[in-house]
Parts: structure tokens; C-alpha cells; sequence
């Protein structure tokens, strides 16, 4: 199987307003298997970089202005994910953003993303293997215990190359997981299981005040909510 995972920087937050994709960046894995065949490109957007975009990124006008337009690089980049099943944390962001891009060129040659490829998002998979808890990048770094301490800004090659960590780790089997969602060393279990015993047996039991489903759902909703508005960035 070869698998792309796949991250884009860009100008702004929607391409219906105009904005436009200015950095891609592709790792390649087959069976599980990083190729070292990656994908990285920086592009010229035709438009100036939004100041809350650059505060993300760090990819300034100035830098981009010698940089190629999407319509130089679209067919390279077209050949290097066709076919393949593309990984992205948060797709409909990414996605959407590459299905414009090839729509202001040619609809009939380039079509869509799903034409060509499947996509799996991996936000969608944090969500329902970890509900309830942040699923950004960075928390599901610290959740499998991934370093990211070099990621100071948003990069896409830099967020593609953790995101394939991430992706191994979280779809590589069973893990035992701790209380605060690291995985658990053994001597970590073995100490919990110490200190359990080690509560007296005649203590009162602590009252469990249950959340309804309504709670629960509300809860999951506003959790969706807040990844949704983090993973854009």
C-alpha cells in the first residue's frame, strides 16, 4: 500500500475568500514503510499572506515572491499522489484547499482530490480511538510520546514528517494507556497497582454523580468544536 501524508500552509483559512495554498509538503510510506520519497514545495499564491497566517507559519510575502505559482507545479504534484491513499490530520481543511487549487485550472484534467485518491483523516481517528480529549497535533505528540520540541511554527514537510509518527503509533495495535493519556511504562502500571492496594478497604465509597446522555453529548459536540478550530492551524 502507498500512503501519502500530506500537509499544506496557506494564505488564510478559506479558499472561498480567496485564500491559496503557499507551502505542501508530502511524506511517502509503502507498507508502513517511510520511502524517503517526500514531496515538498513552496508556492506563490498570487495574493498577500494574511499577518495571523504568517504568526502561524512564518512564511512571509517576501519570501514567497520568487517562488513558483500552483500552475507551474500542479501536474508534478498531481503525479506524486495519484493513487496513493493520503493521510491528513484534519482533511476537509487540506483537501478543500487542493480541490480549489485545481479547479481554477482545469476541472476536466485535475478533477478532485477523491477522484484520484482515498483520504483517511487522522483528527477523525484521534476523535473516536481518544473522545473527549484534545486531538491536535501537539497533544497527540505528547499522548504517544512523540518528540516535536523542534516544532516552533507550523511547517507543512516538518507537520507531515510528525504526523506520519503519529499515524504508525496510533493505528499500530493496542496500547495501554495511562490517566492522562501517555502511554504507560510497566513499572508505571506496577506502581499504580501498589498504591491501589495499599487505599484502606474500610474507606466509604466516593459518590459517582453520572452525566446524562444530553451532557455527554453536548460535550462531545463542544470538544469537535474547539479540534476543528485548532487542527485548521
Amino acid at each position: 500500500m502507498r500512503q501519502i501524508i500530506l500537509d499544506t500552509e496557506t494564505t488564510g483559512l478559506d479558499p472561498r475568500s480567496g485564500h491559496r495554498i503557499i507551502e505542501i509538503g508530502c511524506v511517502e510510506m509503502v507498507n508502513r514503510k517511510l520511502t524517503g520519497n517526500n514531496y515538498h514545495q513552496y508556492i506563490h499564491p498570487d495574493r498577500e499572506v494574511e499577518a495571523e497566517a504568517i504568526e502561524v507559519h512564518g512564511i512571509t510575502n517576501e519570501f514567497l515572491e520568487d517562488k513558483p505559482k500552483f500552475e507551474e507545479i500542479a501536474q508534478a504534484f498531481f503525479d506524486y499522489i495519484k493513487g496513493a491513499e493520503l493521510v491528513i490530520h484534519n482533511a476537509a481543511f487540506d483537501v478543500g484547499f487542493i480541490d480549489h487549487e485545481f479547479a481554477l485550472l482545469d476541472v476536466a484534467k485535475f478533477g478532485c482530490v477523491a477522484d484520484h485518491c482515498s483520504v483517511v483523516d487522522t483528527l477523525m481517528l484521534a476523535r473516536k480511538k481518544h473522545r473527549g480529549q484534545k486531538n491536535n497535533l501537539d497533544a497527540l505528540c505528547k499522548r504517544y510520546e512523540i518528540d516535536n520540541g523542534h516544532r516552533t511554527l507550523h511547517g507543512a514537510l516538518l507537520d507531515a514528517e510528525i504526523l506520519a509518527d503519529v499515524y504508525l503509533a496510533m493505528t499500530g495495535g493496542q496500547t495501554q494507556m495511562s490517566f492522562d493519556g501517555g502511554v504507560d511504562a510497566a513499572h508505571g502500571q506496577d506502581q499504580e497497582t501498589e498504591r491501589v492496594m495499599r487505599l484502606s478497604s474500610d474507606r466509604p465509597p466516593l459518590k459517582v454523580i453520572k452525566a446524562n446522555q444530553a451532557e455527554i453529548d453536548a460535550h462531545q459536540l463542544l470538544c469537535e468544536k474547539l479540534e476543528d478550530n485548532l487542527a485548521k492551524w
